[in-house]
């Protein structure tokens, strides 16, 4: 996975296929039956994907996993897993899928912070601000695994591995967790309760906002719109366990972690729980119309190494961009993203609404995380706010969008608050509904950071191009 091969085949096949393809998906944005497997509107928290024919059937993998996520275009807009679906238990079901995702990347940067001139290893001095060289050129191809065994009725176990990734190009598991949506012993209150009760507990992706929901993780590109995340990404895997209540379209959830993307028993005196929250209702009001609105708390007031917005152990997709000419790929691997640095405490809350009618979607995230590092007595601020619109059509077949995100507040040792503003300007074409081509054109900018900063005056902007297989 350390080739082009990806972005070569990928593009390859979009040419080949196109004339076909096209007057297959006229036909099948006519076409009304859905796909065999495929989720119901069933719950508060998931909405069928575009319906298709038989034919369509056949490109994808028939879902055997209860109350699953597909990887591939069933799994747009669809958030938390959903409770109910039309697949039945009959018997123990293994199941495997995979992800993979490679960009071409056409992107420049420019800074005006002071020289800092320091001294190499090898006594040569350089200038810690000087910007590395980047030119146009395939980014490494990163891929996730993914494993998912049926054990009993509406329960399942998960797991996601990297495969390959920006930060860590070795194989690692991400998550691996027990989910249960009916009861395990056939006990009347039991059942009852697991009715419109979902019981989460291992090593998860915490449900902390909907953003994550519809971001890029490594290899699995389909969700997100675009090609970058968000310039403060909320995205973390913790130790713990979370419970889910669903009533109509209304739902709410609570949870308990570590706070860390790790598990550890060292330096006890250090740490807290972490606690999450999240209220919300998504209701289809017509055939046309869907309103969802959700909201999301995460405390923890104890850390070692509090990850929520550094949890993200895949990387930024926009390789070495404002970084100096001693940075390393792996190293720093988050380019282009602000880690708030409030590793030691975290008080963070987001709003996140979407609507949908019709073709046309928005979503938005507006955030405010407060809390502070180890050595540092005061709290500071960071607020985040995302508005992202896209239009689908052609069947949901291709798709254009826009994304305005910005991100505002201090970081430790500064003496004033700082600004960065990213604009995202893009949209993909779905050859079949596991394979998709999307480009963006990106312009960010950093304000008011200080002039012996690398970042001050800095900015970065151009193009992406990206293509995803996820099955």
């Amino acid at each position: 996975m350390r080739t082009h091969n990806l972005f070569i085949l990928t593009a390859a096949a979009a040419l080949s296929a196109a004339p076909a393809l096209a007057q297959t998906q006229v036909a099948l944005a006519r076409d009304t039956t859905p796909v065999s497997g495929e989720t119901k509107p069933a719950d508060s928290t998931a909405t069928p994907a575009p319906a298709r024919s038989a034919a369509a059937a056949l490109l994808v993998q028939q879902s055997q996993i209860q109350r699953l996520r597909p990887n591939d275009q069933r799994g747009l807009n669809v958030f938390e897993a959903p409770k109910n679906d039309t697949i039945p238990f009959t018997g123990f079901k293994l199941g495997f899928g995979a992800a993979f995702t490679q960009q071409f990347q056409a992107l420049g940067h420019s800074n005006t912070a002071l020289a800092v001139m320091k001294t190499n290893a090898a006594g040569q001095p350089y200038n810690a601000n000087e910007l590395m060289r980047i030119g146009h050129g395939p980014n490494n191809a990163v891929a996730n695994a993914y494993l998912n065994a049926q054990i009993a009725p509406g329960i399942r176990v998960a797991m996601t591995g990297y495969l390959s990734a920006r930060h860590h190009q070795e194989t690692w598991i991400k998550d691996g967790y027990l989910l249960i949506d009916e009861s395990p012993i056939d006990f009347l209150p039991l059942k009852v309760i697991m009715a419109f009760t979902t019981v989460k507990a291992g090593h998860f992706e915490i449900n902390y906002g909907d953003a994550h929901f519809r971001r890029t993780d490594n290899g699995q590109a389909l969700y997100n719109p675009l090609v970058g995340n968000y310039i403060m990404d909320a995205f973390t895997t913790s130790v713990g366990g979370e419970v889910m209540l669903r009533a109509g379209s209304g739902f709410l959830m609570g949870g308990v972690t570590n706070g860390e993307v790790r598990g550890t028993i060292l330096n006890p005196q250090k740490r807290s729980p972490a606690y999450i929250a999240k209220l919300g209702v998504d209701r289809q009001v017509t055939q046309d119309l869907r309103v969802r609105l959700s909201g999301s708390t995460f405390n923890q007031a104890r850390s070692a190494n509090q990850t929520l917005y550094t949890g993200d152990r895949a990387g930024s997709r926009y390789y070495d961009v404002l970084e100096s000419t001693t940075s390393t790929e792996k190293d720093q691997a988050w380019s282009g993203a602000v880690n708030p640095g409030l590793s030691s405490e975290m008080h963070a809350a987001v709003v996140n609404p979407f609507i949908k009618f019709r073709g046309l979607e928005f979503f938005g995230n507006f955030e405010r995380a407060r809390g502070r590092a180890a050595t540092e007595a005061a709290r500071r601020q960071w607020n985040q706010n995302v508005y992202e619109g896209t239009y689908r059509f052609l069947g949901d077949r291709l798709f254009a969008t826009a994304r305005y995100n910005t991100v505002e507040g201090r970081l430790a040792g500064f003496t004033q608050d700082v600004k960065v503003n990213r604009t995202q300007l893009g949209g993909g074409w779905f050859i079949t509904p596991v394979v998709l081509v999307k480009g963006e054109w990106v312009a960010q900018k950093y304000n008011d950071f200080p002039a012996e900063d690398i970042r001050n005056g800095g900015k970065f902007d151009g193009f992406m191009l990206e293509g995803v297989v996820a099955f």
